[in-house]
């Protein structure tokens, strides 16, 4: 009874050793596929990303209130009303207990008593300057805010790469660890953006943030690989995986336990983001990265016998 499971785990074991190369298919399918999902968001709306109302400028109407409040039925009630703008809502609560809600609608600041009104005739109430607070972003702080995002992400991604680069000073090791990092972030940013979620400056951050956590898994892998000698090139793999899967699995928890407790739409943006970055980052380093390091030491094992032949 005892040797099913081993045989099922010793075939799927020989299979990640022989097939390696074929397994390379799967992160780089992916790689491919969110590539052109991103590519299909640019070409619809403009925008590879999807922005919120922080991003690209609009207004946000925070309403405190003790109703009890629908908020997908209100996000369609204000909606209609405004068929032409993207509109979000979000619920406030506090210990479980919902105290508010949040609209964000990229309107012009002109349009901002309009949708106060809306509002106000989905709540069949007239709100008053007690009720609610407001808050607008000018399209052209929100575009300036997302422009410094993003060169400061460009940032830590190149110091990121030179860090790398000075660490192995080969090329090949090298770009395999930066392409694991580029490959998370672009597979993650296609989910997020089928997901439909609207990113904020806190989305960026969380971005961020996954460089980092994609780069300790790979430098681990890359580290152990090519500086240890004592062991097999396998053994030396599983070694990798085992403590990289622990330093994966710690921070799934984390970030799980997070999203269960936390109200805070901010914290849950940087939540989803890192728990679906750190599923995508175990394909792209325990199958793409281990895939090209193993084809690395192939032919440099190759090259030097070789050279001894000759």
């Amino acid at each position: 009874m005892e040797e099913a499971p081993k045989s099922r785990f010793s075939g799927i074991k020989h299979f990640y050793e022989s097939q390696y190369k074929k397994l390379l298919i799967l992160p780089f399918s992916l790689l491919l596929i969110a590539m052109l999902l991103i590519g299909f968001n640019f070409a619809t709306t403009g925008d590879f990303i999807n922005r919120d109302i922080s991003l690209k400028g609009g207004v946000t109407v925070t309403v405190s209130t003790q109703q009890n409040i629908d908020i997908i039925q209100l996000e369609k009630t204000i909606s209609s009303k405004f068929p032409g703008n993207d509109i979000a809502t979000n619920s406030i609560s506090q210990f479980g207990r919902q105290t508010g809600f949040i609209v964000e609608a990229d309107v012009s600041q002109e349009q901002t008593a309009k949708l106060i009104e809306e509002i106000g005739n989905a709540l069949n109430k007239k709100l008053s300057a007690q009720d609610y607070a407001v808050e607008v972003v000018g399209p052209s702080l929100g575009a300036s805010f997302f422009k410094e995002l993003l060169i400061a992400l460009s940032i830590a991604f190149v110091f990121m790469a030179l860090v790398v680069f000075i660490s192995f000073r080969t090329f090949v090791p090298s770009m395999a660890v930066i392409l694991a990092a580029f490959s998370d972030m672009v597979v993650t940013l296609a989910i997020v953006n089928l997901l439909g979620m609207k990113i904020s400056a806190a989305g960026i951050a969380a971005f961020l943030m996954l460089i980092g956590y994609s780069v300790d898994t790979d430098i681990l892998l890359s580290t152990r690989v090519l500086k240890r000698k004592e062991e097999t090139e396998m053994e030396r793999v599983y070694g990798a995986i085992k403590t990289g899967l622990m330093m994966s699995a710690t921070a799934i928890v984390a970030a799980i336990a997070a999203l269960l407790v936390t109200q805070s739409e901010v914290i849950r943006q940087i939540m989803i983001i890192l728990l679906i970055g750190l599923l995508v980052d175990l394909i792209n380093t325990w199958i793409q990265n281990v895939g090209i390091l193993r084809i690395y030491l192939e032919r440099k094992a190759r090259k030097r016998q070789n050279v001894l032949q000759s």
